[in-house]
């Protein structure tokens, strides 16, 4: 097993720089020895709050390090197929957040390209790390629910991203939803036959989101392989909380995944009891971050292969591209068979 892993991260936006941190400070076994972002001084201040030696405005750069094993590409979703296949062909084992591509017509054509230059992609869906999700998974497996009929997904926040965001995020089903349709296969064990979605804007200061055929509030509902169904509600506008949950109901009970609470303090008083509750997602799920993390690196030192793939990642894209599809033809959508099934 090598001990050390050089990386380089690509693209230092706000996620970005939390992976860099977690690479240069968390994560054993790993060196950061490359930062990257094409936005003039940004690489170099990263650098230089992480104490990393080298910095660039060219991928390049990494890509030609033949020292550097691993990158970790968080740029913006359009670049995500290009970049990938430049790494690959480079010889570098990748992480990237999700989506995996934009298109899936891309998809294939990455995933080839990985499997020819034998390198590992893991996809940034760190639900299936943050541990209530991973537990949940275990408990499932091992039978304590029985069989799993129905499927359920809440994804609340209340953080409306900007116009120039959301013209070019490929909208709520592709951007928000798909978290939901990855830990849904992953819970589930199984892959989605169908899907259908609707959608809507309920703030009259969201109306811009209509000429990018785009809503602020949207439900998922989701046929799986062996008949058993599901739902996942997605929205921009909760005004309380940054809101997650999960359930997966059985043939023998069900199990919850997740709360508002922030810390398990709740406060009592003759006015009645409060709690506080989590308002961004960096705050639920900054422990998932790190895991994944932890995970990736573990897997390039191991030769294994990453838990959460580029298969993976094609598969909740697909249900995503589907629940675009239905939406906007406001019509059910069958996802096509012959795709590669994958173990989960």
């Amino acid at each position: 097993m090598k001990e050390v892993i050089r990386c380089a991260v690509l693209g230092l936006g706000r996620l970005g720089y939390w992976h860099a941190e977690n690479l240069a400070y968390q994560v054993k076994g790993a060196e950061l020895v490359t930062v990257i972002d094409p936005l003039a001084g940004r690489a170099e201040q990263v650098a230089k709050e992480l104490g990393v030696s080298n910095w660039s405005q060219d991928p390049d750069v990494a890509f030609h390090d033949d020292t550097i094993e691993a990158v970790v590409i968080v740029t913006p979703t359009s670049t995500h197929a290009d970049l990938i296949t430049r790494a690959a062909k480079n010889g570098k084992h990748v992480f990237v957040e999700k989506p995996l591509t934009q298109e899936l017509s891309d998809a294939d054509k990455v995933i080839n390209t990985l499997q020819q230059e034998n390198v590992f992609c893991q996809v940034g869906f760190m639900r299936r790390f943050d541990p209530a999700y991973a537990e949940a998974k275990k408990s499932i497996a091992a039978g304590d629910i029985g069989k799993p009929l129905y499927f359920k997904a809440a994804s609340r926040d209340g953080n409306v991203p900007h116009e120039e965001f959301i013209k070019h995020s490929g909208g709520i089903f592709l951007d928000v939803a798909i978290h939901d349709y990855d830990i849904a296969r992953f819970l589930m064990g199984q892959d989605v036959s169908s899907v259908q979605s609707t959608g809507s804007i309920l703030l009259e200061s969201n109306q811009f989101m209509e000429k990018y055929n785009d809503v602020d509030q949207g439900l998922t509902y989701l046929t799986f392989d062996s008949g058993a169904t599901g739902d996942v509600e997605t929205m921009r506008i909760a005004p309380y909380a940054y809101d997650i949950r999960g359930e997966v109901v059985g043939t023998e009970g069900a199990i919850q995944i997740g709360s508002m609470r922030s810390t398990d303090v709740k406060l009592l008083t003759n006015k009645g009891s409060t709690h506080d509750l989590i308002q961004d997602f960096p705050s639920r799920f900054q422990n998932a971050y790190l895991l994944e993390m932890i995970h990736f690196i573990s897997s390039v030192q191991q030769g294994k292969t990453p838990n959460c793939t580029a298969a993976d990642g094609k598969a909740a894209l697909e249900i995503a591209s589907a629940a675009t599809e239905s939406f906007l033809s406001g019509k059910k959508v069958e996802l096509k068979k012959d795709t590669e099934k994958t173990v989960i």
